[in-house]
């Protein structure tokens, strides 16, 4: 049995994505954000209180791209993954692994000092400061959008889900207005995607706050 525990739009939407797309079956719990402050029982399974938080059975994960690649390898979904023989296998897992290394990470700084902080301690400079930092690390991908509509295989594949919800994660932020335009109509595909669009709203009605638009000169 599978177990996902899950805050809308954060980084568990990327596990919520994958589940769906792989339509296997699991059970869908969803938190309040941030649900080590606010759902303090869930200390009880998860120590560091972060989503996602995944159970197969005897196995736990935290880290969302890990999760795609052990679902996608566990349950042999061989559509949405690339072989170790592949050539580029390699490109594959870096993918995989560039959403969270090099994009999310200076997202979670915009979130932080934009919003998720107290008024008095939100630093406007590193707002802007991480904001560029995220767009500027996008220029790897927008060459390789010119010329390709997926990231890998010229097909869809879980490295288009790592890498979509930092997309989405710049959209809700209000980045995506200085997205070039073939990374924009990449996001647009993957939203427009059946899996993605069942899952999105899912958690909105327990969540406690909403992702806003950072107000920047870029």
């Amino acid at each position: 049995m599978i177990e996902l525990w899950h805050c809308h739009n954060t980084r568990s939407l990327r596990a919520l994505w994958a589940l769906e797309e792989m339509q296997l079956n699991y059970t869908l719990h969803t938190l309040s954000f941030p649900p080590r402050i606010l759902e303090k029982s869930y200390l009880a399974i998860n120590p560091l209180g972060t989503v996602p938080f995944l159970k197969d059975n005897d196995t736990a994960l935290t880290e969302s791209s890990a999760i795609l690649l052990y679902l996608a390898e566990r349950y042999n979904k061989s559509d949405l993954s690339v072989s170790v023989a592949h050539p580029e296998y390699g490109d594959y897992l870096n993918w995989l692994f560039t959403s969270d290394a090099t994009l999310t990470f200076p997202q979670t700084l915009v979130l932080r000092y934009s919003q998720f902080e107290q008024a008095e301690r939100q630093q406007p400079q590193v707002v802007k400061d991480y904001a560029i930092w995220y767009l500027a690390r996008l220029k790897r991908l927008n060459n390789h959008l010119e010329s390709n509509n997926f990231l890998v295989d010229n097909r869809f594949t879980i490295a288009d889900i790592s890498v979509g919800y930092a997309l989405y994660l710049g959209e809700l932020l209000g980045l995506a207005t200085q997205y070039k335009p073939q990374t924009l109509a990449y996001l647009q595909r993957l939203k427009s995607r059946k899996g993605f669009m069942a899952i999105k709203n899912l958690g909105q009605d327990e969540s406690n706050y909403s992702i806003k638009p950072i107000d920047i000169n870029l």
